[in-house]
């Protein structure tokens, strides 16, 4: 066993790759990488407390290597051959995001890693949506699109025959996992030449432009890939001096004293060159580079408070507006870690002080009382996963009734599922098992 390469470095070795990659793609996510480097330092060297507080969390290391990235698939087999190749880098199908309620017609879910240590090691998620041609209205074009789609193979087959072999195996070789890299990556280039003529391209962009980018390809190309920032409203203010066009407004929840969830903004959408098999040419636009901003994971009662008080701020022209309104909304969300934890709206991790281990925990001593003792300290757990639909201004709609929007979820879950070959984990079973697992190391029980 000791031969293999661990699922930690061939993640990390993959997703250097593809972030290579789309820095040649697309320069203009290379210059966003530049930004946040900068943003993210500055942001340090103005907080010392949060520097050191990032380090004695292990947080700091992953920052710099921190990436999503977000694909679509058109089939149930490329979907299934996706989580058996993410599977060899130690990434799991984390929560189902049903975004047929925001009017985009895909399901999806996170890949990434669940374990505290391969998360340390290198958080690296990819956001994975698998079409759903029953949304295309028009059944001669579903059926051009299902016959499309069950002509091509978007993996190569010396990337399939190592993902059969780690399976067989258990692992890969140093040599094996830098050629499943090489081969992996293959699947998520661009292709300027479409597999379609320009006028299915049209027919089937009028349906939806999302419906085009993945029929109309000869693999489920990269569409944008998205580095972590300190500071997402200082991304945003500075990206004009980089020479990137911001989208209007941060998605997510306003600035906040301690952050919540997840914040993103991107740079525009590129208009990319299409060529079509006769040799005419039209243009294509779907991919773009993102940033994001990870704050706390909610529980359940949290989520809830959040998805009221968002669907009350509604959403707004003008960013700068946008923001103070969200605020004033948020004001009756509380906004220190205290609160939060004793009010149950954040998962936290526990672990002991110097002080903690050098006076243990006794029987019959509250959760409460030790942190003020300072013998526990604790810190909020990052939000591993993506907004909810009814956060994600990416895709512009009225969501409706909520006692809707569930039902039509739960009914496509299942399809999904079958289609993936295995169910999504529950994240929210994730935290909370990540919280009680702290708790118990330090040789208390549940608050």
């Amino acid at each position: 066993m000791g031969h293999f390469l661990s699922a930690d470095a061939i993640r990390t070795r993959f997703s250097q790759a593809m972030s290579a990659m789309y820095q040649q793609e697309v320069p203009q996510y290379g210059t966003l990488m530049t930004l946040v480097q900068h943003v993210n330092e500055s942001t340090l060297v103005d907080n010392p407390a949060l520097e050191a507080r990032l380090h004695n969390a292990d947080e700091l290391e992953r920052l710099s290597l921190e990436r999503h990235g977000a694909i679509r698939v058109g089939t149930a087999q490329e979907l299934s051959m996706l989580r058996q190749m993410f599977a060899v880098m130690g990434m799991e199908p984390v929560g189902y995001y049903d975004l047929s309620q925001a009017g985009v017609p895909v399901h999806s879910t996170a890949f990434r890693p669940v374990s505290d240590e391969a998360l340390r090691r290198n958080p690296f998620r990819i956001f994975t949506s698998l079409l759903r041609l029953e949304l295309i209205a028009d059944p001669q074009l579903r059926d051009k699109a299902a016959a499309v789609l069950a002509q091509r193979d978007i993996f190569t087959p010396r990337c399939r025959a190592l993902i059969a072999q780690q399976q067989q195996q258990g692992g890969l070789s140093d040599a094996d996992a830098e050629i499943f890299v090489k081969e992996a990556l293959e699947t998520f280039r661009w292709h300027a030449l479409s597999t379609v003529d320009r006028a299915t391209f049209q027919a089937l962009s009028q349906q939806h432009r999302l419906v085009a980018d993945v029929v109309c390809f000869p693999g489920c190309h990269i569409n944008h890939l998205t580095p972590r920032t300190l500071d997402i409203d200082r991304a945003q203010a500075l990206m004009p001096d980089y020479g990137i066009e911001p989208k209007t407004l941060i998605e997510g929840p306003p600035r906040r004293r301690v952050p919540i969830l997840l914040r993103q903004t991107s740079f525009k959408a590129l208009e990319e060159p299409v060529i079509f098999p006769l040799g005419e040419t039209g243009t294509h636009t779907a991919r773009f580079g993102e940033i994001e901003q990870r704050g706390a994971a909610l529980t359940p009662k949290g989520r809830a408070l959040y998805d009221r008080l968002l669907a009350e701020a509604g959403t707004g022209v003008d960013n700068q507006q946008h923001q103070q309104h969200l605020a004033e909304v948020f004001r009756a969300f509380p906004d220190d870690e205290r609160s939060l934890r004793e009010q149950q709206l954040a998962w936290f991790d526990y672990r002991l002080s110097a002080q903690g281990e050098a006076q243990p925990p006794q029987p019959g001593e509250s959760l409460t009382s030790l942190i003020e003792q300072g013998r526990i300290l604790a810190e909020p757990i990052v939000y591993e996963d993506f907004l909810p639909v009814s956060a994600a201004g990416i895709f512009q709609s009225n969501l409706g009734d909520r006692a809707q929007a569930r039902s039509a979820g739960n009914a496509s879950r299942a399809d999904f599922e079958s289609a993936l070959g295995v169910a999504v984990q529950d994240e929210m079973q994730l935290y909370q098992a990540r919280q009680q697992l702290s708790l118990a190391r330090c040789g208390v029980s549940e608050a």
